[in-house]
Parts: structure tokens; C-alpha cells; sequence
């Protein structure tokens, strides 16, 4: 019975074998636990404590592995999503100026709608209302972003006077450490190594010390990391619910997670040759999304690196189940974690951003009226340094050149409705 009863639980069928289910687990979980260090860093950069952004990191994770286990009943790893983190922080804190409190509000309450949308046929309804080439451009977009992140905290590229950037200093220790954990990070990873990218953090991490682009921290005991994560736990502010500038932000967010999650789960659903599991795994998802919000992080996403658990033999719930202990293993090692300098995590963010603009090769460039929007969303994200006003320039742009090759039908009412919202948003940003 109690077999039976982990069986129908985690999606476990007589053919599975426990072994590399088991394996699979362990194998995503080290290709992917690099995101506890670099999204807490992010978060950090909203105003979040560090390692209190480590806390809400892993707990976020732990808690969606579990939801991913025993509700989608897939190998899928859910973690904290690289881009909509960027997303979190760098537009709606920084560009939309919400406090990080109110910007954790917003993931609640997306995740709450993303609820009703994974639960319903509305996820069907808005992923094809949007166009592909749309969609696809907001990723590639995101990649140039955080590839230019990376850059500017590597030190790689540097603020310049009349260019705005410009090349940096190849004689600072810390922009050395940065290329070599690149160079390193790009070579593990073209060659399949499992956890890389962890390796390559730990490399550069080392190599910081060793050159002194590292300065050593003051060791926090993990009491008083919990404690300091008593400053973030369930810190939602909701004084900005009469505000349009927060709903904007509820919506845009909602897309984003949207399109993010709706893809990549279709892609591994598939992969392991069980496609109804799409349902739960997204539902499951959309559950997490709430948690985020109350546990302190950006927005999760069935991680990209679950192709590796899957590579290995991951089939059902028991290896996101095996990944969640891992995540809850990794609570003992956060004091650990707090020595890791940027100029070693850096690096990592440029990978990722690359690995987001292969997404290029899926659009349509035939149609100037498809291609123009999106050319705008990619190159207006990292030029504004907004997610939020690179997409509005597309948005925008797009049912508007349509219409003037007298194509408007082609437009969809949800996408001409986003249209106006965002010129709305551009609006009410001129007269405040």
C-alpha cells in the first residue's frame, strides 16, 4: 500500500526505474542550484537583504518542487526565473519606482491570476493573442538584458561620459576574475559538463580571493540569517493598489510568466513523452507563483536546466521530489554562499543571456510588419533599461504598422487593448 501509494502520487508507472529517477533529481538540482547565488543577488540590487533573498530563493524552490512533484507529477524544477527577476528589480523597482514590497505584491497577485488562468482556458486564449514574433522578441530582449547586467557588475563594460559605455579596466583583478570564469562557464558548458555553471561560480569564487577582487565577509550565524529573513517574509505592501502604474505591472508580469511557463513546460512534458501532465505541472506552477510572492522572490518558471534531469532519466515526480530535499539540504550552506563576489556570478548572467537570444532563430523576419515590433522590443529592453518600456515600444508599434498595410484585422482585441494600456503608462509617466 505504501508503495502504491508514492506510485500514484508522484506519476510513478511500472516502467519507471527509482534509480535514475533519483539521479535525475540530483542532476537538475546541481545544474540549477546556481540560481540561489545570482537571483538573491538581483533581488539584493531591489533593496532585499542577500542572504535574505537566499532564504526566499531556496524556499521558493523547495516549495515548488514539492507542488511539481506531487501535482504536476513531473521531473520539472521550479525555480526563481532568470529575466523575470531582472523584471522584478530593474523595472519595477527601479523604472516603475514600486518598493520592493509593493513589487512583491505584484508576483502575489500575479500568481493568484496566473492561478485562474492555469485553471481555466484563458492560458490558451492569451498565449495565442499575442503574436509569436512578440513573444519571442520580449526573450531575446530579456537576454540582451541581462547580458548587459552581467557586463556592467563584471566590470567588463563600464559608464562612459559622451558613449554612455565603453570597454573596462583589464588591469582590475575583479574584471579578470570575470573573464576567466566566462571563458570557463562557456567551455563547461558547449562540452555538457552537469553544474557547470555552479563550477564555475566556485572557480571564479576562488580565483577572486586569490587575486584580491574579493574582500573576505563577516560570517553570519544562520540564526541571524532567519532573522534577518523575518524582514521579508510576508512584507507585501498593498498602498499601491489604487495605482494604474501596479496594475500595468500585474499585467505585464502576467504575460511574461505566461509565456515563459507555457512554453517550456509544452517543450518538457514532451520530452518525457507524457503531455497530459502539461495541466498539472502548469497549475502547480501557478501555486508557486503565490508562495513567491509571500516568501519574499521573484516569479518561478519550470527551469531550463530540467532538460539535464530529464537527459538523465527523469520521468516523474520523484526527481523534483529529490530536488526539493536538495533545496532544503542547501539551507545549512547560506553563510557559505555570502562570500561569492559579483565578478564571479556576473559571468553566469552573460551565459544565460545568451542561451535567451537563441530564441532569435524562431522568428519571422520575411514580414516587416512582424519583424519591426520585435526588432524594437529587443534592442528598446537593454537601451531603456526597462523590460516594461522596450515591450511597450513593440506593443505599440506593432497594430499600428498593421494597420497601415491594412492588415488591422490580423490584430487581435486583447493585443489592441495592450496597445492602449501601454500608451496610457507612456501618458501618465508625462504628466507626473
Amino acid at each position: 500500500m505504501k508503495s502504491g501509494f508514492w506510485h500514484k502520487s508522484l506519476g510513478i508507472r511500472p516502467e519507471d526505474n527509482w534509480k535514475k529517477e533519483w539521479i535525475a533529481g540530483a542532476v537538475s538540482y546541481f545544474s540549477v542550484v546556481y540560481i540561489v547565488m545570482v537571483n538573491a543577488t538581483i533581488l539584493h540590487d531591489a533593496g532585499m537583504p542577500l542572504k535574505a533573498g537566499m532564504v526566499a530563493t531556496l524556499l521558493t524552490s523547495l516549495v515548488g518542487c514539492l507542488l511539481m512533484a506531487f501535482g504536476g507529477k513531473s521531473p520539472i524544477v521550479v525555480v526563481p526565473g532568470m529575466g523575470i527577476n531582472a523584471f522584478f528589480t530593474y523595472t519595477l523597482v527601479h523604472s516603475m519606482k514600486l518598493t520592493w514590497q509593493e513589487a512583491l505584491t505584484v508576483v502575489a497577485i500575479t500568481g493568484l491570476l496566473f492561478a485562474i488562468v492555469a485553471f481555466t482556458s484563458l492560458y490558451k486564449i492569451i498565449s495565442e493573442a499575442i503574436p509569436q514574433n512578440l513573444q519571442h522578441g520580449i526573450t531575446v530582449g530579456i537576454g540582451l538584458f541581462l547580458t548587459f547586467i552581467g557586463l556592467q557588475k563584471s566590470g567588463i563594460v563600464i559608464a562612459h561620459q559622451t558613449t554612455f559605455v565603453t570597454i573596462g579596466h583589464f588591469s582590475d583583478p575583479a574584471v579578470i576574475v570575470a573573464c576567466v570564469t566566462l571563458l570557463l562557464a562557456l567551455v563547461l558548458f558547449i562540452r555538457g559538463v552537469q553544474g557547470g555553471l555552479l563550477i564555475s561560480i566556485l572557480v571564479g569564487t576562488g580565483l577572486a580571493y586569490i587575486l584580491g577582487a574579493a574582500q573576505p565577509v563577516e560570517q553570519m550565524q544562520s540564526g541571524q540569517t532567519f532573522k534577518e529573513y523575518g524582514q521579508v517574509f510576508a512584507h507585501l505592501s498593498w498602498s499601491g493598489l489604487g495605482n494604474l502604474v501596479f496594475w500595468i505591472a500585474v499585467f505585464l508580469l502576467l504575460l511574461i510568466v505566461v509565456f515563459e511557463n507555457i512554453g517550456l513546460i509544452a517543450s518538457q512534458t514532451s520530452m518525457i513523452g507524457r503531455p497530459e501532465n502539461f495541466k498539472g505541472s502548469l497549475r502547480a506552477l501557478s501555486i508557486t507563483n503565490i508562495f513567491a510572492g509571500i516568501f519574499g522572490s521573484s516569479p518561478v518558471v519550470a527551469a531550463a536546466e530540467t532538460t539535464a534531469g530529464i537527459a538523465a532519466g527523469g520521468r516523474t515526480g520523484l526527481s523534483s521530489l529529490v530536488s526539493a530535499i536538495l533545496f532544503g539540504a542547501t539551507f545549512f550552506f547560506i553563510p557559505l554562499l555570502t562570500y561569492i563576489p559579483d565578478s564571479a556570478i556576473a559571468p553566469i548572467l552573460i551565459v544565460i543571456g545568451g542561451l535567451m537570444v537563441q530564441n532569435i532563430k524562431e522568428m519571422d523576419f520575411e514580414d516587416l510588419t512582424e519583424a519591426f515590433p520585435a526588432f524594437l522590443i529587443m534592442v528598446m529592453i537593454p537601451f531603456t533599461y526597462s523590460i516594461v518600456d522596450g515591450m511597450a515600444f513593440g506593443f505599440i508599434t506593432y497594430p499600428v504598422v498593421k494597420l497601415a498595410k491594412g492588415k488591422g484585422k490580423d490584430v487581435s482585441p486583447v493585443l489592441y487593448g495592450i496597445a492602449i494600456l501601454f500608451v496610457a503608462n507612456f501618458v501618465l509617466h508625462a504628466f507626473l
